[in-house]
């Protein structure tokens, strides 16, 4: 039999056992509680910092609005990803899905989307954390990088460290988030204004009011800040193959997640303007601590006690993506979409390539732009059109394969997913309301990355990579048929 399988215009390369043996995972570290915390892990900080730059977009009405609409698309989606990670519990997650469902192009499209998601997310949070040092005067730092380095040196090497002991600690970190959360939500009720929600002045967009003051353009501008509630929920399938029964503990998991995810947005985006006020929030880069210090009129025990544990709330995000980040780039290496050496993993399963070649990427991105809102505009569109990719992906499967084992279904079927995927297009589009510019670098990676597929990995994939077997195995039936 060749060592070449031809399938389509891609060719499958086979390898040897030792290959897989030397990038195989932890099994069995992770149940759904841990799963759940994990994806509340990768999304907290969006609670802590960057919602608020949709006030500057589209006002205190314009960000409710545009934050119901992405509740419900993220909802819609969870339900769709819990089906998919049931029936494909592998490391790719949404890569692995659409590969299945839309060929090798679009899962390549659909990783390469979610890595540029995952890489650059953290470099924002990394910024919000040097934010909240900054405003605590913590060490005399008046510059954010050496924040910046000691972040991605201390929890890159924990993740060196080992997967479970990783995912406990991002469990307790998370746990220290929520209480930060819980003291700001007593501590601003008494002091919630109604009024404080529509102080931007009004302008003359069209359709501008108080409850929305750019207008209705503006709505569509904030969506992108109000993904930030929830950016991230979709890496909890990413740990597929660390699960100890991904089946039924991966639905469980998300779910629960998401559950969690929605009260703390819901709380936040209501007491921290309506107790600050809308104007005072819509720049700042700690908004929690600034508005309890406007709420109370300078500094309080409150707000450096927010200050200090919202750092936890920002720490637990920049740890977890970092394992997603690094699960999706093992993913895409192991099977031969990228370079083969980046999935490879060390003594305690981890792997270390995949930790440190993104997060030095972040960290200069972090140290040379400094500008968070910039960095999550290129996250939000990497996320959306990994979006629009896995909701097809489900309604694809849904039609072509009807028998295809589902522990797990998503309540609603194809009418939900479709539901997530139209919302999906329409945050994709307001990226491009927003900054062009944005959007023009996320363009070009694709490009780049498109065409390295094109010319070269398509030419190179690996025939027992998990997310690549189904469709090896089919190929090579094939030829011997022929």
């Amino acid at each position: 039999m060749s060592d070449q399988i031809h399938a389509g215009n891609v060719e499958y390369q086979r390898v040897g056992k030792d290959y897989l043996e030397h990038r195989s995972l932890k099994r069995g570290a992770a149940g759904w509680v841990l799963l759940a915390g994990l994806g509340v892990s990768y999304v907290i900080s969006g609670d802590f910092a960057g919602w608020n730059y949709g006030l500057g977009q589209g006002g205190w009405g314009g960000l409710l609005i545009a934050t119901v609409l992405m509740a419900v698309m993220y909802t819609c989606m969870v339900y769709g990803l819990a089906e998919l990670s049931s029936a494909m519990p592998v490391a790719g997650a949404g890569y692995g899905f659409v590969r299945r469902a839309m060929g090798p192009l679009g899962g390549f499209a659909t990783g390469t989307a979610i890595l540029i998601e995952y890489a650059i997310a953290p470099a924002a949070i990394a910024v919000f954390i040097g934010g909240y040092v900054e405003a605590l005067g913590l060490f005399g730092l008046t510059s954010g990088w050496p924040v910046f380095l000691a972040a991605y040196a201390i929890f890159i090497g924990i993740h060196l460290w080992g997967v479970g002991e990783a995912l406990r600690l991002m469990f307790v970190i998370t746990g220290l988030a929520l209480v930060a959360l819980a003291v700001f939500v007593v501590g601003m009720i008494g002091k919630f204004d109604v009024d404080n929600l529509f102080d931007i002045p009004m302008t003359e967009a069209f359709g501008a009011s108080s409850f929305l003051p750019f207008g209705v353009a503006g709505v569509w501008a904030a969506l992108v800040f109000a993904i930030w509630f929830f950016l991230a929920i979709e890496g909890v399938p990413l740990a597929a193959e660390e699960a100890r029964d991904p089946a039924k503990d991966m639905p469980k998991g998300i779910i629960v997640g998401m559950l969690v995810l929605l009260a703390t947005a819901a709380m936040i985006l209501v007491l921290a303007p309506g107790g600050a006020g809308a104007l005072a929030l819509q720049e700042s880069d700690n908004p929690l601590p600034h508005a309890l210090r406007e709420a109370y009129g300078g500094g309080s025990f409150l707000a450096d006690f927010v200050n200090y544990v919202g750092l936890a709330g920002l720490i637990a995000s920049f740890f977890s993506i970092i394992y997603a980040y690094s699960r999706q780039l093992f993913a895409l290496s192991r099977a031969g979409y990228l370079p083969r050496w980046l999935s490879v993993t060390g003594k305690r399963r981890t792997p270390y390539l995949a930790l440190i070649v993104p997060g030095t990427v972040g960290f200069a991105l972090a140290s040379i732009t400094q500008a968070g809102d910039l960095m999550i505009q290129i996250a939000v569109f990497g996320a959306t059109v990994s979006y629009v990719l896995m909701m097809v992906a489900h309604i694809v499967l849904r039609k072509r394969e009807p028998d295809l084992a589902r522990p797990y279904r998503t309540p609603g079927g194809i009418v939900t997913t479709s539901v997530a995927l139209v919302l999906a297009v329409a945050a994709v589009i307001a990226v491009f309301l927003v900054d062009l510019i944005a959007a023009a670098i996320v363009a070009g990676i694709f490009v780049a990355a498109l065409a390295y597929f094109w010319f070269y990995s398509r030419h190179r994939l690996v025939a027992q990579a998990p997310e690549e077997e189904f469709a090896a195995i089919q190929a090579a039936e094939a030829e011997l048929a022929d």
